[in-house]
């Protein structure tokens, strides 16, 4: 398996699913940190504040991901499980998947809760755009002042995109470097005397 790219999705979405008067709706968002989740989150339980359920799963990183479910009141295994299972089938990362449940009533037993969060979560994924990006490495570099304008050259030339600067004596700025570019950005930096680089783990 590749590590240089991921699939997620581009922008938030929504589907719904509907079973013996309840009603499941449901939301795609792409995420890069557990508390850009958790601020969504407090949104959709504000904005559904009299819904009965609001069951979820996230999955983040690509080498290494981390993932979390969760029932939210429901039988154990029932909602936030079929949702991850979405996340997997699909092969997606960074990305949360929430779905609202208002009760209609009639109790739909394991079996029907299983079916209607999982259709419910791939409706979502069905109306969103899914696409690949570039894992990329954050790289902290501390150099002498006197190396700046060539550094800002090389981040030119090599079109990246600089996180943060510090401009000192002792300068350091961050940059975001695609994997597939990795080697021979570090390759470049290297040949650069009095700098020195290391590189911040993400994944």
């Amino acid at each position: 398996m590749s590590f240089d790219t991921y699939q997620t999705i581009a922008k938030p979405s929504t589907g719904l699913y509907k079973d013996k008067g309840s009603k499941f709706l449901s939301y795609a968002y792409p995420v890069n940190n557990e508390e850009e989740i958790k601020g969504i989150l407090v949104n959709l339980k504000k904005e559904h504040f009299s819904a009965r359920h609001c069951c979820y799963a996230w999955s983040l990183g690509v080498q290494n991901p981390r993932f979390r479910i969760n029932d939210d009141g429901e039988p154990s295994g029932t909602a936030g499980r079929p949702i991850y299972g979405q996340i997997l089938s699909n092969k997606l990362t960074n990305v949360l998947l929430v779905v609202v449940r208002y009760f209609g009533g009639t109790l739909l037993g394991v079996s029907g809760l299983i079916q209607a969060y999982k259709k419910a979560a791939g409706d979502a994924v069905i109306n969103s755009e899914v696409v690949v990006r570039s894992v990329e490495h954050i790289l902290e570099i501390h150099f002498d002042y006197e190396l700046m304008n060539s550094l800002m050259q090389l981040i030119k030339d090599e079109q990246l995109e600089i996180v943060s600067s510090q401009f000192d004596l002792r300068c350091s700025t961050s940059i975001k470097v695609p994997s597939a570019r990795l080697e021979k950005v570090n390759e470049k930096l290297a040949k650069m005397e009095g700098l020195r680089t290391a590189e911040i783990i993400k994944d």
